[in-house]
């Protein structure tokens, strides 16, 4: 819920700077909604606790797969424009990692899309751009079927630190090497991961 103002606030900027590709946004957008949808029903009949290990365990190879990447991408000198029938079911199936797993969007998306030889400030903010409505069919969803009202404070604190941050990225995404971004990012979602299993393991 709180990243459909954050990925909204992110699309935004990102599309003020001129990094979105239309083509390649509509070969995401409504195969990526449709992972989403599925991947959130399936989640809503699942026991949060019993499927938090998993997440933190596919979030944790996510991470590994990001800064792997990092060290063997070869950006090539002239990018790949064509967005065939691959990219469609490439945002399917982030769509559904997303949902499913708290977050996979970019990390499937993006890190496999810049590796086929995509433009990579073109490709994060497309992929950014797209992902506020796959976020927000996952939220509708979430809304209809499970009750929020505990969770309000957690969600307005991920509302504002993800607000300020996204318009940050959006400006970083153009100024960083591309390699510097994804060992970066690789990082942060391993430590989280590995936190969140060892407090699993703890209890």
């Amino acid at each position: 819920m709180a990243e459909v103002v954050t990925t909204g606030i992110s699309g935004a900027s990102h599309l003020k700077l001129g990094n979105v590709d239309w083509k390649l946004v509509k070969r995401l957008l409504i195969p990526g909604v449709i992972g989403a949808v599925i991947g959130a029903y399936l989640l809503t009949s699942i026991d949060g606790d019993f499927i938090k290990p998993y997440i933190s365990g596919y979030l944790l190879i996510m991470g590994c797969v990001i800064i792997y990447k990092a060290f063997t991408l070869k950006i090539r000198k002239k990018p790949d424009e064509y967005h065939g029938p691959k990219t469609s079911w490439l945002g399917f199936v982030g769509g559904f990692c997303d949902a499913i797993g708290g977050g996979g969007w970019g990390p499937v998306v993006t890190t496999t899309l810049v590796a086929r030889g995509k433009n990579p400030r073109m490709t994060i903010g497309s992929v950014n751009f797209s992902e506020f409505f796959v976020t927000l069919a996952q939220s509708i969803l979430f809304v209809i079927a499970l009750s929020f009202g505990e969770y309000w404070q957690i969600i307005l604190g991920l509302l504002v630190g993800g607000a300020i941050a996204a318009p940050i990225a959006a400006r970083l995404s153009q100024k960083l090497p591309m390699k510097t971004l994804m060992i970066f990012v690789g990082l942060l979602i391993v430590g989280l991961s590995v936190r969140t299993i060892v407090l699993v393991v703890a209890k």
